[in-house]
């Protein structure tokens, strides 16, 4: 069976990895992993290097990153990298092609493939994140997809509802999970030793990307956000991880990058990798921002999260989620709560590392 694996970005990429790990093993497959969007981008890490660092090879690069993040840029990469993967598709054959998540490239390299009856495989179907217009993306992809798989029963259910076809919707569970499970985290030290960062020290991972619906909220949002974190950085180191290429991400790029001018406990991070990532939020004291992560990884250490704003809206809230306003006062007073909690228990209700496994099966009945 000849395999397509959509990779746009860091944060795709590291979802991605036990499947690719097994189905690259597997003589049953034949498998080519096709990278654009931010992978390809200096400005974001060049992220293209962590797939070949974990030694997959890449058979085909599309360069489609956005010259900049304003609507008309984006609008204008989504028809360019629509162009570009119309070309592909009309060389490229695959009995099927995996697609994940909800990133607008992802939502222009499926709409290319449709005229040509491409077999997508949707990964993390049936979510919603109302605050962003990825959410319209992900349905989109949904609806142009042959097979949805899900990571819990809730979205199996919202899943249905959209291709109106349950043979063809599998909940599996979610392949960060198996990455918790199966893959060997830093220690404190080896993670000081490769980033130069102590989490000896008390500290808070905080990623925060745009609003995508309520654009004229951003700059508020991030100008609040940094004022808190201002004065947790008398107690906390802020590790900060920065935001993706949606529209106004730049615009918030650049006032983390001026806020944490000469100050030493704000330490910002390009991409620190699958591991690195994961092992930062292992020894984290908790979660701060708008990141999916904070919903799916951060159920199983588990870890407390405090999500602010709207972007990821409609996700399913485990009990070490907090969802706020973006207020300094709330969120101040939501830190002093839960430096009171004892540790959480148990709220993973993503699965049991096993998703990789499970789709494998899946394919091979096909």
């Amino acid at each position: 069976m000849k395999i397509g694996v959509l990779t746009s970005s860091r944060a795709d990429f590291g979802i991605y990895l036990p499947l690719l790990k097994k189905i690259f093993e597997d003589i049953f497959f034949q498998t080519e992993i096709i990278a654009f969007g931010t992978h390809l981008s200096d400005l974001h890490g060049k992220t293209i290097n962590e797939i070949i660092s974990n030694n997959f090879p890449v058979k085909h690069q599309i360069v489609t990153t956005p010259s900049n993040d304003t609507p008309l840029n984006i609008a204008t990469s989504i028809g360019k990298t629509i162009k570009a993967f119309a070309k592909f598709w009309s060389k490229e054959k695959f009995d099927l092609v995996f697609a994940l998540g909800d990133r607008y490239e992802m939502f222009a390299a499926v709409t290319a493939g449709s005229p040509y009856n491409v077999k997508f495989a949707h990964l993390h179907a049936g979510e919603t994140t109302l605050g962003a217009i990825d959410n319209s993306y992900r349905h989109s992809i949904s609806l142009m997809s042959e097979y949805l798989f899900v990571s819990t029963e809730e979205y199996k259910k919202r899943a249905i509802k959209i291709n109106q076809n349950p043979e063809k919707v599998f909940n599996v569970g979610a392949l960060s999970i198996d990455n918790l499970k199966n893959v060997e985290l830093y220690s404190i030290d080896e993670f000081k030793k490769q980033f130069n960062i102590d989490l000896n020290q008390p500290t808070i991972l905080t990623t925060f990307h745009p609003e995508t619906v309520a654009l004229e909220k951003n700059e508020s949002y991030i100008s609040e956000l940094l004022v808190t974190i201002n004065e947790l950085i008398e107690k906390y180191q802020i590790v900060i991880t920065m935001p993706n290429s949606d529209t106004m991400g730049l615009m918030i790029r650049e006032k983390i990058e001026r806020f944490a001018l000469n100050k030493k406990h704000v330490i910002l991070v390009e991409s620190f990798g699958m591991k690195g990532y994961l092992s930062c939020m292992k020894y984290c004291s908790f979660l701060l921002g708008n990141t999916s992560s904070g919903f799916v990884e951060a159920a199983f250490f588990p870890k407390y999260v405090i999500n602010i704003g709207d972007r990821q809206k409609g996700r399913i809230l485990t009990p070490n989620i907090y969802s706020l306003h973006v207020s300094k006062e709330i969120i101040l007073k939501t830190v002093n709560d839960i430096e009171q909690l004892p540790s959480q228990q148990n709220v993973n209700i993503y699965g049991d590392g096993n998703a990789a496994d499970k789709i494998i099966h899946i394919l091979k009945k096909l």
